[in-house]
This record gives C-alpha cells, sequence and structure tokens, in this order.
C-alpha cells in the first residue's frame, strides 16, 4: 500500500493507522470539534468512517483525506485532505478539499498549513481543473480558512446534504470553487 505522503514544515499527511483509531473518535466525541455537524460520532461510526470512507477512497484514487500528524512528535491531530464528492448533489462528483483537528490542534495554522498542501497535491500532481468547498453557513472558522485558501463563494451550488436529517441547522451547505 503506497502511503501517499505529504510532507509540510511541521506536518505530515499520510494514510490511517490503526493507532489514529482512538484520537479520532475521541474528536467525533467532542461537542465542540463536532458543532457543525448533525451528531457525535460513536467508535463504532468513526472506525467505518476511516475503513469505509477515507481508506476506501485511497484505495479507489490513490488520494484522500490523510491523516494528520505533527512531525516533531508524531502527535495525530486530525484530518485533511481532498476527495471526490460521492453523495447526490450539485458537487457530486468533483474534489472537495476537507479538514477536521482535535481541539488542541486549533488556532496554531496547522489546518491551513495542511490544507495548502492537500490543494497543491490536487492541482500539481494530480492536475485537477477545480477543487471544491462545502460547510455550513454558521461555521466561521471553516469560512475563514477557505477564503484564506482563495477560493471564491459558488452559490448555484449550494444544497441541502441529503444525508443530514431534515430540519437540521447543519443541513444546508454553501460550497466554494476554486479553479487551478
Amino acid at each position: 500500500m503506497e502511503e501517499c505522503l505529504i510532507r509540510t514544515e511541521r506536518l505530515e499527511l499520510r494514510r490511517w493507522r490503526d493507532e489514529d483509531r482512538a484520537p479520532f473518535a475521541q474528536m467525533g466525541q467532542d461537542p465542540e470539534v463536532m458543532r457543525h455537524f448533525p451528531s457525535l460520532l460513536t467508535k463504532t461510526q468513526s472506525d467505518a468512517m476511516i475503513d469505509e470512507r477515507f481508506e476506501a477512497h485511497f484505495d479507489q484514487h490513490n488520494f484522500g483525506f490523510w491523516a494528520l500528524e505533527r512531525r516533531s512528535d508524531r502527535c495525530f491531530l486530525g484530518f485533511a485532505g481532498i476527495s471526490k464528492v460521492g453523495f447526490q448533489c450539485p458537487i457530486e462528483g468533483q474534489v472537495e478539499i476537507g479538514w477536521r483537528l482535535a481541539r488542541h490542534a486549533w488556532g496554531q495554522g496547522f489546518a491551513f498549513e495542511a490544507a495548502s498542501a492537500a490543494m497543491n497535491y490536487g492541482f500539481g500532481h494530480l492536475g485537477l481543473d477545480r477543487i471544491v468547498a462545502m460547510t455550513v453557513i454558521g461555521n466561521e472558522r471553516s469560512r475563514r480558512l477557505i477564503a484564506k485558501l482563495g477560493m471564491a463563494r459558488a452559490p448555484e451550488w449550494d444544497f441541502d446534504h441529503p444525508r443530514v436529517p431534515a430540519g437540521s441547522p447543519v443541513r444546508p451547505q454553501i460550497v466554494y470553487s476554486r479553479n487551478r
């Protein structure tokens, strides 16, 4: 299995390992980390996300949402990367950029560093023409980072997330886009 590793000054974006499961599950149980998602994740749901979403995507496309690790001490920080949107919506099949970091990693520039590296990988190594991002209106931290990445609003692609229950405040998704 190819690691498909990206290194930055402070970070490694790499394939998932068994030792990532516990800290990832802890993130899924943190109400602040999961504030802009429909619910907290159980350990079983977190493990399934790694296996059925992240690793399955790598196996099919050789890129995806990498585990994020601080190089200095090998501390698991969360995930970041790019992945094909695999559910029915206006951006289905396009490559989205995304990240989720443990609370202890917030406010240190890790998300921007990792997302920038993932975007460069997508445009450079993969030769993508466009990368999209989606978030909820109230997620100001993500919206600021998306803007810092040079992405522009694409309101024609906004949608209600089909995997989020009707009436949930996190169902409406706003979309951003950046061309190579």
